[in-house]
């Protein structure tokens, strides 16, 4: 049974960590509890959590549970501010993150005969390295582009005729528009983009979808800590992320509590790996904000699923009292006719009072008459479900800035 496995996994990875780890010793000491102490899987919510903060505060090698002669890689986060978030990989953990994330191009119907385009960045970044290997692994043809560079990723496009596209959703967006551009929505061979790093509104994925033709969109979930990406896919039936249950135990729970939510209530992901050797994590903090999936899928799958990552508990902002998730946005948004995928958030103090500009891109050759009506929609639409009352601009369609990395959508000015 998983969960027999899972126990087995969760003793060997403590023992293992409070070992090989002063960090994790000094840890587990503090919370009175040791390797001997798990019995159950319920001894999980004895064991302490483990934060970015931890991992920055044990810069450069934080976690590691394995002597430098097992190391043979290291990757790190891709944040620009503060220390990096350094992690360190054996041996045995490259070649499990590539079995399982070949995996997730298995779930997604990539294998020998498919030609896959990675279009994401290369270098101390996972994602390069991750999704090659496992394209790689799984049978599939690689076609190691790198993000930006359009006339380059144009001519494989049509001269090497992919069907997959691995890239962030911002750059699938800014790959779309610029094929209609080109006046090839149609001719290009993809049928499948595979896509994360960021969260994807619907209203973005239709976009998407239109522009190149697509069959399917995949949403793929990772991040380094947890090796990289690879860590979860939808299946064909789109209906929430298969996660590997054989590889990390997934929690959620309340972030202002620390306590597990209700079946189906949304959460953070608190994940702790089973079978990582040089960097395990021990109930870590994600901060990504999902609900699990209880049901069976219809794909018939065997591993559990989670909703798609809803935002980020750390995106939150306040404005005038009330929290505000940019996730929150994206969905109202995206069940309004007339926009398109695109917009920013502008927060700004006067006289001491709080002040929301929400400016959204008009949907493509949508006359512009009907901006007042949308606009009115808009903010009718997010007074009524978060509270606030924003200023809502609408501007042209392409106006606002595109990133073939990810898509900042907040700007919050009262600090300036």
């Amino acid at each position: 049974m998983m969960e027999d496995q899972q126990l087995k996994g969760l003793k060997w990875t403590v023992r293992h960590a409070y070992e090989g780890s002063q960090f994790y010793r000094k840890r587990l000491d503090e919370a009175g509890i040791g390797p001997d102490s798990i019995k159950s899987m319920d001894d999980l919510r004895r064991l302490p959590f483990t934060t970015a903060e931890d991992l920055k505060a044990g810069y450069p090698f934080p976690l590691l549970s394995v002597p430098f002669d097992k190391v043979v890689r290291i990757h790190s986060s891709s944040g620009t501010t503060g220390k990096r978030k350094v992690l360190a990989y054996t041996q045995k953990d490259i070649d499990d993150w590539k079995e399982f994330f070949a995996r997730a191009f298995k779930t997604a119907g990539i294998g020998p005969g498919d030609r896959v385009q990675i279009a994401v960045g290369y270098g101390l970044w996972t994602a390069g390295a991750g999704f090659q290997a496992a394209c790689e692994r799984a049978g599939a043809m690689a076609i190691p582009v790198g993000p930006g560079n359009l006339d380059m990723q144009f001519q494989f496009l049509v001269d090497l005729k992919p069907n997959c596209l691995c890239c962030t959703a911002s750059m699938a967006l800014l790959i779309a528009e610029e094929a209609e551009r080109r006046g090839l929505t149609g001719k290009l061979g993809l049928k499948k983009v595979i896509m994360g790093a960021e969260r994807a509104s619907d209203a973005m994925r239709r976009q998407i979808k239109e522009l190149l033709g697509l069959d399917h969109i995949f949403d793929i979930t990772g991040m380094t800590e947890l090796y990289g990406p690879g860590a979860g896919i939808d299946c064909e039936y789109h209906q929430g992320i298969h996660y590997w249950n054989d590889y990390y135990i997934l929690e959620i729970i309340n972030p202002e509590t620390l306590e597990p939510v209700e079946p189906g209530e949304i959460g953070e992901m608190v994940v702790t790996t089973l079978k990582k050797e040089a960097s395990p994590l021990i109930r870590y903090r994600t901060r990504d904000l999902t609900r699990l999936i209880p049901r069976d899928c219809p794909c018939g799958l065997p591993y559990p699923r989670h909703d798609r990552i809803l935002g980020r508990s750390d995106d939150m902002f306040i404005v005038r009292g009330v929290n505000v998730y940019p996730g929150h946005i994206d969905e109202i948004l995206s069940s309004i006719e007339g926009v398109s995928s695109e917009y920013i958030i502008e927060i700004t103090r006067e006289n001491g009072i709080d002040h929301m500009c929400l400016k959204v891109e008009r949907k493509r050759a949508m006359n512009k008459d009907l901006d007042r009506h949308v606009s009115q929609e808009i903010y009718q639409r997010i007074k009524a479900s978060l509270m606030v009352s924003p200023r809502v601009e609408i501007v042209d369609y392409g106006s606002l800035p595109r990133s073939e990395k990810k898509s900042k959508r907040v700007f919050d000015y009262r600090g300036s």
